[in-house]
């Protein structure tokens, strides 16, 4: 069957896929990509006796690849010069490591910033290539 991503909560790893004007509840545990969910994703699944989507997958995203979003260049540039508070990491989408360069900062007095200008160097030279949905950098 096909359908569409109606929603998806973070929280509680739930959400709906609409197909024919019905609403079939899943859980993340049935989303095959590697990707997480998200509204309006065009998907193919299958569903049990109980109405409940299961074995969902993306459709095309084998034909397509994924599609630049964020920017190498303004990533590596908040890792030179606010990489100390983890801000290429925020915009890249890796909250957890953002907090970890910001608390490890704090930790230090300051040494974050190496690891800040160190990491921008990755960025511009190619080395940190996707964000945290595995999209690559423009």
């Amino acid at each position: 069957m096909n359908g569409i991503v109606e929603s998806y909560d973070l929280e509680t790893q739930t959400g709906f896929l609409k197909s024919a004007e019905i609403l079939y509840p899943f859980n993340i545990v049935d989303w095959v990509p590697q990707v997480p969910p998200e509204a309006g994703d065009e998907v193919e699944f299958t569903v049990d006796e109980a109405g409940v989507a299961k074995t969902i997958n993306l459709i095309g995203a084998i034909l397509a690849g994924p599609k630049p979003v964020k920017s190498r260049y303004i990533a590596a540039a908040l890792g030179l010069f606010l990489g100390f508070a983890g801000a290429h990491r925020f915009y890249l989408g890796y909250y957890k490591m953002g907090f970890a360069q910001l608390a490890f900062t704090a930790a230090t007095q300051g040494y974050g910033v190496l690891w800040g200008f160190i990491e921008s160097i990755l960025l511009f030279s190619g080395h940190i290539n996707k964000d945290a949905k595995g999209r690559p950098l423009k």
